[in-house]
Parts: structure tokens; C-alpha cells; sequence
């Protein structure tokens, strides 16, 4: 029973201290806010509006009455480069960096947002600098994914590696795998233009030793051998693409043809196209089999395949083929009006984006290796998606 009524005696004790301590915090806070400007308190209340340009008119004066405000400074430098003033927020961060009493702490932060002004003014090489500075610290990291940015920019894939392999090596636990290896394959791209086959060949090599799993570098090694007359051995690396991933055929299914028509084996080619566009449908895969069953075959065959084509995937290039083989086999007015919606549909569709990122949602006429939008690698998957006509 005594245990109790301790117990009851200590309550109200511990809310009296409470009520103190929060006395003093509350005494202390006012303090504090009474010592700040009134355009500080303006400022804030600008941004809560979404008022950007008079928050900065008023932060701009809380900064020239107390210059020591370095947060403030980092505030502003921010919201004038995402208004695109990337020249005031050049000369804010600037400013900051030629404080000689500003803590390394804040000094490195500074000198990293400056890296992003630079970014974001187009000024590579100044960018490159302010993050290079960055070795160690808070931003050490965040500055090297800066400069492997710049790079992919400046297409400086040597470098970019470099930067890649530097990174995979700080954190192991994120993979570079992609990147490193479509670094590689960019570099053997450039090579190939140059005809430096031995080039090509340890860039291919370095490429799918980093990434067994990438596409790109037997297509650029079928590209090669195709280019030195080995037919035999472009055949035999693009084959390896449907085993290893086949729903990048359509990419491959060009130079596959190329290969069994140089040793005279187009039937065949048509035939191993043929089964796998059943497989897996795609409208780049469609293309090269609709026009090869047409030269190799005759018009029915290739009406007979555009009906089985769009009942097991329906698309609108799809449908243009379709009515295209319908026109070939019909007469007459007939054949006419198949021609004309033909090339109603083919004008409708012809600009539209068939390509979709899957990071980032970007459409795209074109297949790309590394997304125009955000910036990732291998984002796009090589099957068109229809995008129905805008209104």
C-alpha cells in the first residue's frame, strides 16, 4: 500500500517538471524568434504559398542584414536554380566559398551545389572541377554520380568506366554491371566506325565479361562479321540472342536475314523468324518476316500471315500490313479503298512513339540504349506499345 501512494505522490512531481522544461523551451524559442528579421518570417510564408519570387526578394534582404546566415544562403542558391537563375546561384555559393571562417562541413556542401549550378548552366568542365574537389566527406559520393553524369554527357566512355568501376567499388552492394558494360559496348561502337576489329573485339569481350547478360554486344559483334563477310559466324552469335533473350529479336532479326541470304539460306531464315515471331510477337520481328514471306512466298502466303499475326497480336502497324496484303491479293475498287485506309492509318500512327522507358514513362520513336529522358540504361524494352492517335 506504501508503494502505492509513492507512486502517487511522484505523478504530479513529474508533471511539474515537464511543465517547467517546457516553460523554458517555449521562453527560449521565442527568444530566439524574436532575434530573427521579419522578412525571414515573410520569406517563409512566401514559400508555404508556393510564391517563390517573393520569398527570394525576402530572403535576399535577411541575407544582407545578417551575412552569417549560410543556411539561408544554401536556400536561396537552391531555389535560384530551380528557377533557372543558375547565375545567382553561381555568385550565391561562390560568395559562401570565399568566406574564410565557413566550417568544412558547410564549405563542401557548398561547393558541391556550385558543382550543380555548373551542371545545370551547361558548363561542363567548371562542374567537373567543383566535383572532382569533392574526394572525401559528407558529398564524396554524391559527387562522383555527378561526374559519371557529366561524362555519359560528354560521351567520355573511358572515363565514365573509370568513374563506374570507382563507384562499384565504394558500395558493393549497388551493381554498375549495366552501365559498365554498356559503357564497353559504346566504346566498341566507335571502334567499329574506325573498322579497328581489335578494338571491338576486347571491347565485346570486357562487355560481356562485366555483363554476361547483355544484348548489345552480339549484335555489335554480328555487325562486325557481317562487315568482314563472315556470314557463318554472324549467324552464330545472333542466334545466341534468342536463347539469351528473345525478346530482343526484332533488333537482331535485320541482320539475321543478312546472314542467311549471304549463304543462301533464306528460307530458313524466314522460317526461324517466322517461329519465333509465333513465340514472341513483335512488330519489328513482323516487319522483316512480312516482307520476306512476300518476296520468298507471294502475296497469299503473306495475307495468310498477317490474319494469323493479328488474331494472336493485334497492333496497328499489325494492321496496316494486313490491309497492305489484302490490297496486293484484291482488285479493282477494292483494292483502292484497302490502299487508301492503309495510308490513313500509316499517316495516324507514323509519328507516334512506340517505345516506353520503364523508369521513367518516356515515349520514343525510336529504340534507344540508354533513355533520352532519365538517363538509364537498357530501359527501354525493344517491343513497341501502340499509343492510340490524340484527339
Amino acid at each position: 500500500m506504501e508503494f502505492e501512494v509513492w507512486w502517487l505522490l511522484a505523478i504530479p512531481v513529474i508533471f511539474g517538471c515537464g511543465w517547467v522544461a517546457a516553460r523554458l523551451d517555449l521562453r527560449s524559442l521565442l527568444s530566439e524568434s524574436r532575434n530573427l528579421p521579419a522578412s525571414y518570417f515573410r520569406g517563409l510564408n512566401f514559400l508555404l504559398n508556393e510564391q517563390p519570387d517573393k520569398a527570394i526578394d525576402a530572403f535576399i534582404e535577411v541575407a544582407k542584414l545578417d551575412p552569417e546566415t549560410t543556411e539561408l544562403h544554401f536556400a536561396l542558391g537552391s531555389l535560384f536554380r530551380r528557377r533557372g537563375e543558375t547565375e545567382r546561384a553561381i555568385r550565391v555559393h561562390q560568395n559562401l566559398l570565399s568566406r574564410d571562417d565557413l566550417p568544412q562541413a558547410d564549405h563542401e556542401h557548398a561547393l558541391y551545389e556550385l558543382g550543380h549550378d555548373f551542371l545545370k548552366a551547361g558548363l561542363l568542365d567548371r562542374a567537373e572541377e567543383a566535383f572532382g574537389r569533392l574526394h572525401t566527406g559528407a558529398y564524396a559520393k554524391a559527387a562522383q554520380h555527378a561526374k559519371l553524369t557529366i561524362y555519359q554527357i560528354e560521351k567520355e566512355w573511358h572515363k565514365a568506366l573509370t568513374e563506374a568501376e570507382m563507384l562499384s567499388d565504394l558500395d558493393p552492394a549497388v551493381s554498375y554491371r549495366k552501365e559498365i558494360a554498356q559503357f564497353h559496348c559504346e566504346l566498341a561502337q566507335e571502334a567499329l566506325q574506325r573498322k579497328d576489329v581489335d578494338a571491338v573485339t576486347q571491347a565485346l569481350d570486357a562487355a560481356l565479361k562485366v555483363n554476361p547478360a547483355n544484348v548489345r554486344a552480339p549484335l555489335l559483334r554480328g555487325d562486325m562479321l557481317l562487315a568482314a563477310g563472315d556470314a557463318e559466324g554472324a549467324l552464330r552469335v545472333l542466334r545466341t540472342i534468342e536463347q539469351q533473350n528473345p525478346v530482343y529479336l526484332g533488333l537482331a532479326a535485320k541482320r539475321l536475314m543478312r546472314a542467311y541470304e549471304a549463304l543462301g539460306r533464306a528460307p530458313e531464315g524466314l522460317a526461324v523468324l517466322s517461329d519465333a515471331l509465333r513465340k514472341n510477337p513483335s512488330d519489328d520481328l513482323l516487319e522483316i518476316v512480312y516482307e520476306k514471306t512476300v518476296s520468298l512466298e507471294g502475296p497469299e502466303a503473306a495475307l495468310k500471315l498477317m490474319r494469323d499475326q493479328m488474331q494472336r497480336a493485334p497492333s496497328a502497324p499489325g494492321m496496316v500490313r494486313l490491309l497492305e496484303a489484302h490490297a496486293a491479293t484484291a482488285q479493282g475498287d477494292t483494292q483502292t479503298d484497302l490502299q487508301l485506309m492503309g495510308r490513313l492509318i500509316t499517316q495516324r500512327t507514323k509519328s507516334l512513339p512506340r517505345y516506353v522507358c520503364d523508369q521513367c514513362g518516356f515515349r520514343a520513336r525510336l529504340f534507344y540504349w540508354q533513355c533520352p529522358g532519365c538517363n538509364g540504361w537498357e530501359t527501354y524494352t525493344p517491343r513497341r506499345v501502340d499509343v492510340p492517335a490524340a484527339s
